[in-house]
């Protein structure tokens, strides 16, 4: 593909955004005129699920191509860890002539690394910024965490947030700051819908009177009855505590965090047309996984149901080439790792063939499965290449199925995603799905085995002993993500 031929390339993700803001599981209040558009554009994919359902390693898939498994990072480690300068998707696009830039939220170690792009702007920056702007007032006073289900409202006006200013930044990179002579490769990585909760006016209002769904219980979700690893996690940051007022107004919040991020990204899109490149830019956009936001008692994200592993997921070629795939859903079993394959496809290059991701587009032309499997887990603590992390659980869908296993106590769970995309009944007990239970443990392990994962054997998975601790104790060790106004600039001396 000739130079000037080849399409510009964003890549537009947010934080924390459940799948059923997007498509057709989305309430026909929520206003996201620009995501619905994109659908309109090219194709929706309806399954597409965060293997690890943490910021960093779903990041990391982003940025290799490869699956958790492959990659290792499974909680929120060090980049570097897994990760350097080459093979990345930056580097890879700089090799096929691409102009390469950041901005917004990476959760790369250290902050400041690279990976390959040849430029970034972060939060940090953003936070110095308003330091130093002389502005009487700053964001995140209001003293919430960024793990909390407690919503607010912005400190500074909808001008100032971090939202808008990561939309400023990329509409000046494409207006003024990109390299005119290369095509550009741009990640918009906004920090929202993630906690605090605190959208600015006129989001903070806007479904105040709407008809909010409520949270979803599973039969399976009780205090009696839930997996002990899920107990555990709830229990820690007191979600199962959190009134059911408090958790309306959490998602009205959440809610208006979306729409304002929409409106956002329609910024970066009229900035694209002002320059006359909209139509020759080829657009991905998902999330880094979702958020509980109430349902089972829950929130936060990490467990591997509906709700916090399966996200948005868009792609949009560019106009100008005529593909024929607007309008176009698809069911193909998607993960973060196609990122990668289908950017680097879009930009002219050979995918390696040993990444775990596959080029979306080429299989939607095909209409051949793009995967048989998604498997997902997530580890307990901080992860890191070399190390054999602790499972919360180990997970695996076809799609219609899903699985989950529990290391502590041998625990597991069993949903129907066609007649239960709710997973409100747990069918892991019942003797006419024994079949499908048994068959997709067996792949589950396989898929282990084949990784070089401990936690599978030739025996089946692996099973460790309940820990038992006071659950008055698990709410005496949450972190719910204090900073101050000074969050993202250094004040040790």
């Amino acid at each position: 593909m000739e130079q000037r031929n080849r399409p510009h390339l964003l890549l537009i993700t947010t934080d924390q955004q459940r799948f059923d803001t997007v498509g057709p599981r989305a309430p026909d209040f929520l206003r996201t005129p620009h995501l619905d558009q994109l659908s309109r554009e090219g194709v929706r994919f309806d399954r597409a699920y965060a293997e690890c359902p943490i910021c960093v390693p779903s990041r990391v898939s982003i940025m290799t191509g490869r699956s958790v498994l492959s990659h290792g990072m499974a909680g929120n480690g060090s980049t570097s860890a897994v990760m350097g300068r080459d093979g990345t998707l930056p580097s890879v696009l700089r090799d096929l002539g691409y102009s390469t830039a950041a901005i917004g939220k990476m959760h790369f170690t250290p902050e400041r690394a690279r990976h390959g792009f040849d430029e970034m702007l972060l939060p940090a920056d953003y936070y110095r910024w308003m330091s130093e702007s002389g502005t009487p007032v700053q964001p995140m006073r209001h003293g919430l965490g960024q793990n909390e289900l407690y919503p607010g409202m912005a400190t500074v006006p909808e001008a100032l947030t971090l939202t808008t200013w990561i939309a400023d930044q990329c509409v000046r990179y494409v207006r003024d700051r990109r390299d005119p002579t290369t095509p550009f490769f741009l990640w918009a990585s906004f920090t929202k819908p993630h906690p605090p909760l605190d959208p600015p006016e006129p989001y903070a209002s806007m479904y105040r009177d709407a008809p909010v769904p409520d949270p979803v219980y599973g039969d399976w979700s009780g205090d009696d009855a839930a997996p002990e690893a899920f107990l555990r996690q709830r229990q820690r940051h007191s979600y199962d505590l959190v009134p059911p007022p408090v958790i309306r107004a959490a998602r009205e919040a959440y809610y208006g965090l979306i729409t304002h991020v929409d409106y956002a990204i329609g910024r970066i899109f009229a900035g694209l047309q002002d320059v006359g490149l909209l139509d020759d830019t080829f657009v991905v956009f998902t999330s880094d996984h979702g958020e509980f936001l109430g349902d089972h008692h829950a929130g936060n994200k990490v467990m591997f149901h509906e709700s916090s592993a399966h996200v948005p997921f868009l792609v949009r070629p560019p106009k100008r080439d005529g593909h024929g795939l607007h309008g176009t859903t698809s069911d193909a079993l998607v993960t973060h790792a196609d990122v990668l394959p289908t950017l680097v496809a879009a930009a002219g290059g050979e995918p390696s063939p040993d990444l775990d991701g596959h080029d979306l587009l080429a299989t939607v032309r095909a209409g051949t499965p793009v995967r048989q499997y998604v498997c997902g887990l997530a580890a307990d603590g901080r992860s890191g290449a070399g190390a054999a992390p602790v499972p919360v659980y180990l997970a695996v869908t076809d799609g219609r199925w899903k699985y989950i296993w529990y290391p502590e106590g041998a625990q597991e769970q069993l949903f129907d995603l066609d007649t239960d995309p709710d997973e409100l009944v747990d069918r892991s007990g019942s003797p006419d799905t024994e079949e499908v239970r048994r068959a997709l443990s067996t792949a589950l392990a396989e898929q282990l085995r084949k990784a070089g994962s401990p936690w599978a054997t030739s025996e089946g998975l692996v099973e460790t002993p309940l820990r038992q601790e006071p659950v008055t104790d698990r709410r005496a060790t949450a972190w719910p993500g204090y900073h101050t106004e000074s969050y993202g600039v250094d004040v040790r001396h």
